[in-house]
């Protein structure tokens, strides 16, 4: 019945424009407390000898991917289409929750990252990234002699 008023779904279309709000005031958070609900989703471990970045990301086109690491601030940039965007005009949309287009991520590194040591691979949707640590910043053990 009120599908004539709202040809597409509502809530949807506010659930987007606040992730798109919220991914545009996002300001290079920290590897501690980076900000939710943002695209891609993100989980952030450590070792004791490498950082480890996991980016959820299905559906993204690899070739549409870019990882960049400067100044110890590390950004996930990329673009993804889904079928309902590209189809052909006569189609009718009737619920998209779905986000699709251009996303960027932004995460602050800590100090002792090696911008030389970087590893990224993506598989079935998500993207590994591995900055390991400088080597001076590993625990080691001293012997007495």
């Amino acid at each position: 019945m009120y599908r004539s008023f709202f040809p597409r779904d509502v809530f949807a279309e506010m659930d987007r424009l606040q992730r798109e709000m919220q991914q545009a005031y996002d300001l290079s958070p920290t590897i501690r407390g980076f900000a939710r609900n943002g695209f891609p989703a993100l989980n952030v471990g450590s070792t004791p000898k490498a950082i480890e970045i996991y980016a959820f990301a299905p559906g993204v086109d690899p070739a549409t991917l870019e990882v960049h690491l400067e100044r110890g601030v590390l950004t996930i940039a990329g673009e993804r289409k889904t079928p309902l965007s590209s189809a052909d005009a006569k189609s009718t949309i009737h619920i998209n929750e779905r986000f699709d287009g251009k996303f960027h991520r932004v995460l602050t590194l800590p100090e002792d990252a090696d911008p030389e040591a970087i590893e990224a691979r993506l598989r079935d949707g998500v993207l590994h990234v591995s900055v390991q640590r400088r080597a001076s910043s590993q625990p080691r053990r001293i012997t007495i002699q």
